[in-house]
C-alpha cells in the first residue's frame, strides 16, 4: 500500500480534491440517512388472527385452532405455534429461524388457511412482526366548536395522511357508526312466523344487479342488466314481506291451504337511523378520537412524523390534538444524545493527542481522519440503505477513539524523524516513515476489522441488532487507513518545515527502559504477579449480575383492567371512569389516554370488558415503587365494582431486541380444571417473590356458559336441521348483520334485532322453532343446561398449556430463573397430571452468550491467520495475542466499579477489544523485528529501543480510544445504555490491557525467543 502514499504526494491537489468531494458527498449521505430508534429487523414470526363470530373457545379450538395448527406443522423450519382461543376470536402465532424467507412463508400460511376447510362466515388475516409495527404516534383529537371531528377525519384528514409517503396504516378509536337499526316486534315476528335471518334474506333480494346477455340490433350489441333497488328508507319500510305462515294475520291461527299474505316491514318493526360506538376513548378525561398511526418498515421515522403533525397543523381552527406517545420525540432525544457524546468524544480524544504531541498542528492533523472517516461510513450506510439509529451512532461514537488511531501513529513516527533529520522535511522522509509503520497499522487495523466477521456466526435477533453497529465500525476503521497513509502524510510535509531538534530521551521513557530491564531480569515474578491479577479479577464475575440487555426504566406505562368476559361495554366504561379519576388526581401522572374496548395493546385482541391505558409520568417518579402503588389502587377501584377483575401495569416495552429479562413457567395438562389451578398456584408463589415483578397467568377464569344439546331423533322427527335451531337462538341472542346498504345518498351498516332480548335460559327453551308440524319449543328438540367453562384455550406446539410469566427485577437473571423454578419444584404443590416446564430469557441468553463466545474464538483465529501472514512467523502472532489475556482484568473491575452486569453489550465490548488492544502490541513488536532484522540489534537491545521509541504512540492511541469512550460511559440518558456496557467494556480492558502489554509482550517475546537471547548474552 505504500503506492498510495508515493502517489499523494505527487498528486497532493487532486488527493484534496477528492477528499472535499468525498466530505461533500459524507455530508450529503449522512444528512438523508433514515432517522430510526433501532435498525430495521423484520422478526422471523407471523400471526394468523381468526374471527369466527359467536364461536365458544371449545369451538374455535375444534373447528378453526386445531385445523389450522395441524397444516402449520407442515412448513418448513416452523420453530414454534402458540395459539390462543377465545370467543369469537383465535389468534395462532408462527416463529421461524432468523435466515427464513418471510414473503414465501406468508404465501404457504395463506395458502394453508384456504386449504384448512374452516365454517362459512371465518374471516382470517395474517401479519408480520417488526420493529415498525407498533406506533410511531398515538394521538387524541378534539373538536373545536361544531366542528364534527370524525368527519373531518374520516373525509378529509385520514385521506391526506394516507398520501404521506412511509405511512403504513392508520386507525382510529372512538368512532361513532352510522346504523340503520330494524327493531323488529319479537311477537309480530313470531305471529307471522318469520326470523331476523329470513327478513335478512328478503331484504338483500331487493338489492340485485346482474348482467343478463345483450340485445342484437343491426349494428350494435347492447348488453342487457337487471336490476333492483331500494334507495331511501321509506321505500325500505314500505318493504313488501312473505310469511310462511299461510293466511297468516296477527292472532290468527296458521291453517294450511290458502295462499301467503303479504306484510310490509314496518308491520314487524320500526326502523331508524342511530349511531353506535364499539369503543370509546378519551385523554386526561375527556372524550377524544384516539388516532394511532404506524409506519412502513422502511421508513424515516422522524420524517414521518414531522409530516403528520404538518398535516394536523393546518386544521388546528378545527380541530385541537394532545400526542399521548410520540416515537419520534425520544428517537430525536436519543439521536442527540449518541450526537453529542460522539462530539465530546472527538473533543476529548483531540485533547489527549495534543498533550502527548504538544503540537497543535500535528494534532489536527492527527484528528482529520475522524470527520472523514465517519463521513465516508455515511456514504456506505446510505447505500446500504441503513437508517441512523441508536445502533449506528453507537458504533460511530465508539469508532471516534479508534480512527485516530492510524494518524496518530504515522503523525508521531513523521514528527520524530523529521526532528531527527539533518536534510528536514522531504518527500523521501515522509515516504520512508509512512512505510516503515505502514505494516504495523496495516495489520491492526486489518486485524480490529476481521473480528466483526464472526458476528454472523451470532443468530437471532443479537446478531441482526448489532449488525449495523459492526459495520458503522468497519467502514470508518477502513477509511481510517486509507487517510493515514494518503491525506496525513502531505499535511505533515506541508506542516513540520521547520521543527524543533528531538530532545533527549524523556523520564517517562526512561523509567520504562528500566522498567523493561527490571522484567526481563524477573519474568517469572511478572508471569505470576499478572496470573494473580487475572485470577482476581474472575472473583468478580459472580457479582456483576447476567443479563441480556440491561433494564433501562422507562416514563411510560401501559396499564389494563379486565373484567369477565361477559361485561358490556357500559359496565368497563364505568369501572375505567372511576381508574381514570384516580389517574387525574395522581401528581406524578403527566397524561392519561385511555382505550375502553379497544385493541389491547399487548395482544392485540378488541374486548368490550377490557380498558387499556397509555401513561405518561413526570421525570422524577420512582417507576418501579410507583407502579405497586397504582396497581394496587387499581385494583381496589375494580374489584369494588367487579370481584374477578384483573389489572396490570407495566412499562412500555415498545422496541429493541428483547430484553429477556423475564422467566416463564409452562404447565401442561389435558385436564383444564387441574391446569388453572396449578397455574392459580403458581401465579400466587411468583407474587410473592421480591425478585419479580409483573406476573401475568395466560390461563383464564371460567365463566357460565348455556349449553343446547340438539336430539337428533327428535330434530329428525320434527324435520329441522341443527342449522335451524342455531340460527333461530342466534337471531334472539345477538344483532344480524344484514350489509352495507345505500340509503338516502348515504352508505350504512344495516342490522336487525328484536326489541326484546332473551333475559333466561326459561325464554330460551321457551323459544319456538318453526317445523312442518308447526311452531314446537327448543326443550322439546333438545337439552338446555348451564355449565362452567374455560373464557379461552391456550396451546404451544399442539399441546394445551398455561403460562406464568414475571418480569425479573434486577440483573442477575441466571440466578433468579433459576431459584424461581426450583421454588416452584420444591414450594408449590402440583395435581399430578400437571407436567412443568421452566424457562424464559435466561434460556436465550445463555445461547447468545455461548454463540459470542464461539464468535471471540473464531475472531481470535483470524487475528492469528492476518498476524501470520503479515508477519510470516508463525510465534510472532503468539507473542502479540498474549496481551489478551490481561483484558478481563480492566472489563471486569471497571464493570464492578461501574455496578453494570455482564450483557450482551458487553460481550460486544470484549469482542472489540480483540482487534483494539492488539493494535498496540503489533506496533511494538513491529518495531523490534524491524531492530533485529534491519538494525541487527541483539534480542533485548531491540526489545528496550522499541519499548521506549513506540511508547508514545502506544500511549496516545490508547487514551485517545479511551478519553473518546469516556462521555459515552458516564452517560444517564436513555437510548444509550447498549453503548454505555460496551464503553465501560473497552476502557477498562484497554487500560489494563496497554499496562501490561508494554511489561508482559517484552518479557513473552524474549520467553518465545529464549534459546537466541541466552546465546547473545552469553556472547
Amino acid at each position: 500500500m505504500n503506492f498510495l502514499t508515493r502517489f499523494s504526494l505527487k498528486n497532493a491537489v487532486a488527493v484534496f480534491i477528492i477528499s472535499f468531494l468525498l466530505i461533500l458527498g459524507g455530508l450529503y449521505s449522512f444528512s438523508s440517512l433514515k432517522v430510526d430508534l433501532l435498525p430495521n429487523i423484520e422478526f422471523p414470526q407471523l400471526s394468523v388472527e381468526v374471527i369466527y363470530p359467536g364461536a365458544s373457545p371449545e369451538d374455535m379450538n375444534e373447528q378453526v385452532t386445531a385445523k389450522l395448527e395441524e397444516k402449520f406443522k407442515a412448513i418448513e423450519g416452523v420453530k414454534k405455534i402458540q395459539s390462543s382461543s377465545f370467543e369469537s376470536i383465535a389468534i395462532v402465532n408462527l416463529e421461524f429461524p432468523f435466515n427464513t424467507d418471510m414473503e414465501e412463508v406468508e404465501r404457504q400460511v395463506e395458502s394453508l388457511v384456504k386449504e384448512a376447510n374452516l365454517p362459512e362466515n371465518v374471516q382470517t388475516k395474517v401479519n408480520r412482526f417488526s420493529f415498525g409495527t407498533f406506533p410511531i404516534y398515538n394521538i387524541s383529537v378534539f373538536a373545536k366548536g361544531d366542528t364534527n371531528a370524525q368527519q373531518l377525519l374520516d373525509e378529509t384528514i385520514i385521506p391526506e395522511l394516507k398520501k404521506i409517503n412511509g405511512i403504513n396504516s392508520i386507525s382510529v378509536g372512538g368512532m361513532e357508526e352510522k346504523l340503520i337499526q330494524i327493531t323488529v316486534d319479537k311477537q309480530k315476528a313470531l305471529q307471522y312466523g318469520l326470523s331476523l335471518t329470513q327478513i335478512k334474506e328478503q331484504i338483500n333480494e331487493k338489492f340485485l344487479a346482474f348482467p343478463a346477455g345483450n340485445v342484437q340490433t343491426e349494428t350494435v350489441q347492447i348488453p342487457i342488466r337487471v336490476q333492483q333497488k331500494i334507495e331511501t328508507i321509506k321505500q325500505l319500510e314500505n318493504l313488501p314481506l312473505s310469511s310462511p305462515i299461510m293466511n297468516a294475520s296477527p292472532g290468527a291461527p296458521a291453517s294450511g291451504q290458502e295462499a301467503p299474505t303479504t306484510i310490509t316491514l314496518k308491520d314487524v318493526a320500526t326502523i331508524e337511523p342511530v349511531t353506535e360506538q364499539g369503543e370509546i376513548t378519551r385523554y386526561n378525561l375527556n372524550a377524544a378520537l384516539s388516532m394511532a398511526i404506524t409506519k412502513k418498515q422502511d421508513a424515516n421515522t422522524v420524517e414521518v412524523a414531522e409530516k403528520v403533525l404538518n398535516v394536523l397543523d393546518k386544521y388546528k381552527d378545527k380541530i385541537d390534538y394532545a400526542i399521548g406517545f410520540d416515537s419520534a420525540e425520544g428517537i430525536k432525544k436519543s439521536v442527540e444524545t449518541l450526537v453529542r457524546e460522539g462530539l465530546l468524544g472527538a473533543l476529548f480524544a483531540s485533547i489527549a493527542v495534543l498533550v502527548f504531541l504538544r503540537n497543535v498542528r500535528a494534532t489536527i492533523i492527527a484528528i482529520i481522519s475522524i470527520p472523514l472517516s465517519l463521513l465516508v461510513a455515511s456514504i456506505f450506510l446510505q447505500r446500504m440503505d441503513i437508517s441512523l439509529n441508536i445502533m449506528t451512532l453507537g458504533g460511530m461514537a465508539v469508532a471516534v477513539g479508534r480512527v485516530v488511531d492510524d494518524s496518530i501513529v504515522v503523525i508521531e513516527n513523521i514528527f520524530r524523524r523529521v526532528r531527527k533529520s539533518k536534510t528536514g522535511m522531504t518527500d523521501e522522509l515522509v515516504q520512508d516513515s509512512t512505510k516503515e509503520i505502514l505494516k504495523a497499522i496495516t495489520s491492526s487495523t486489518i486485524t480490529t476489522v476481521v473480528v466483526f466477521l464472526p458476528l454472523g456466526l451470532v443468530g437471532g435477533v443479537t446478531g441482526e441488532f448489532f449488525l449495523p453497529f459492526a459495520l458503522t465500525i468497519v467502514f470508518s476503521l477502513l477509511m481510517s487507513l486509507v487517510v493515514a497513509i494518503t491525506i496525513v502524510p502531505i499535511l505533515a510535509k506541508f506542516s513540520f518545515k521547520k521543527v524543533p531538534p528531538e530532545e533527549k530521551e524523556g523520564a517517562l521513557q526512561r523509567a520504562y527502559g528500566k522498567a523493561i530491564e527490571w522484567a526481563l531480569d524477573h519474568k517469572k515474578t511478572v508471569l505470576f504477579l499478572s496470573v494473580l491479577l487475572l485470577g482476581s479479577s474472575f472473583a468478580i464475575v459472580p457479582k456483576l449480575g447476567f443479563t441480556f440487555i440491561p433494564n433501562e426504566e422507562q416514563k411510560t406505562l401501559i396499564a389494563a383492567i379486565e373484567l369477565p368476559s361477559s361485561t358490556p361495554l357500559e359496565k368497563t366504561n364505568e369501572v375505567s371512569l372511576q381508574i381514570e379519576k384516580m389517574f387525574d388526581e395522581k401528581k406524578e401522572i403527566k397524561e392519561v389516554t385511555a382505550g375502553i374496548g379497544t385493541r389491547d395493546f399487548r395482544s392485540g385482541l378488541k374486548r368490550k370488558n377490557q380498558a387499556n391505558y397509555f401513561i405518561t409520568l413526570e421525570e422524577n417518579v420512582n417507576v418501579s415503587q410507583f407502579i405497586k402503588e397504582l396497581e394496587k389502587e387499581m385494583e381496589d377501584i375494580a374489584q369494588a365494582e367487579v370481584k374477578a377483575a384483573k389489572v396490570g401495569v407495566q412499562e412500555l416495552q415498545s422496541g429493541g431486541p428483547p430484553s429477556n429479562n423475564n422467566v416463564n413457567i409452562d404447565l401442561y395438562s389435558t385436564n383444564l380444571t387441574a391446569l388453572q389451578q396449578a397455574a392459580k398456584d403458581v401465579e400466587l408463589y411468583l407474587k410473592k417473590r421480591d425478585d419479580l415483578k409483573y406476573v401475568t397467568n395466560n390461563f383464564a377464569d371460567k365463566q357460565k356458559q348455556v349449553i343446547v344439546n340438539i336430539d337428533p331423533q327428535k330434530a329428525a322427527q320434527y324435520g329441522v336441521s341443527g342449522f335451524q335451531i342455531l340460527g333461530t337462538i342466534a337471531d334472539q341472542t345477538r344483532p344480524v348483520q344484514v350489509g352495507t346498504l345505500k340509503l338516502d345518498d348515504e352508505e350504512r351498516m344495516v342490522q336487525l334485532s328484536y326489541d326484546e332480548q332473551m333475559t333466561s335460559m326459561e325464554e330460551l327453551e321457551k323459544t319456538l322453532i318453526f317445523t312442518k308440524f308447526g311452531p314446537v319449543p327448543v326443550k322439546q328438540l333438545a337439552d338446555v343446561k348451564e355449565v362452567d367453562t374455560f373464557t379461552s384455550i391456550q396451546k404451544l406446539d399442539g399441546k394445551v398449556f398455561a403460562r406464568v410469566s414475571a418480569q425479573i427485577v434486577g440483573d442477575n437473571i441466571q440466578k433468579v430463573t433459576q431459584d424461581v423454578i426450583n421454588g416452584v419444584k420444591k414450594d408449590v404443590q402440583l395435581p399430578k397430571d400437571v407436567s412443568l416446564e421452566g424457562g424464559g430469557g435466561s434460556d436465550e441468553t445463555v445461547e447468545t452468550f455461548q454463540q459470542l463466545g464461539l464468535a471471540m474464538a473464531v475472531a481470535i483465529g483470524l487475528v492469528y491467520i492476518t498476524m501470520l501472514i503479515t508477519f510470516g512467523k508463525a510465534r510472532i502472532p503468539f507473542i502479540i495475542l498474549s496481551s489478551l489475556i490481561f483484558v478481563p482484568i480492566g472489563s471486569l473491575l471497571g464493570l464492578f466499579i461501574a455496578n453494570e452486569p455482564m450483557s450482551v453489550s458487553v460481550m460486544i465490548g470484549l469482542l472489540m477489544l480483540i482487534g483494539i488492544v492488539t493494535t498496540n502490541a503489533i506496533v511494538l513488536v513491529d518495531r523490534i523485528g524491524q531492530n533485529r532484522e534491519q538494525k541487527g540489534m541483539t534480542i533485548r537491545h531491540a526489545l528496550i529501543e522499541a519499548g521506549k521509541t513506540r511508547l508514545r504512540p502506544i500511549l496516545m492511541t490508547a487514551f485517545a480510544t479511551v478519553a473518546a469512550l469516556i462521555p459515552l460511559a458516564l452517560t444517564k440518558s436513555s437510548g444509550t445504555l447498549i453503548s454505555k456496557g460496551l464503553a465501560i467494556t473497552v476502557i477498562g480492558g484497554l487500560t489494563s490491557s496497554t499496562l501490561l502489554t508494554l511489561i508482559l509482550v517484552p518479557v513473552v517475546y524474549e520467553l518465545f525467543f529464549f534459546r537466541q537471547a541466552k546465546k547473545e548474552r552469553q556472547a
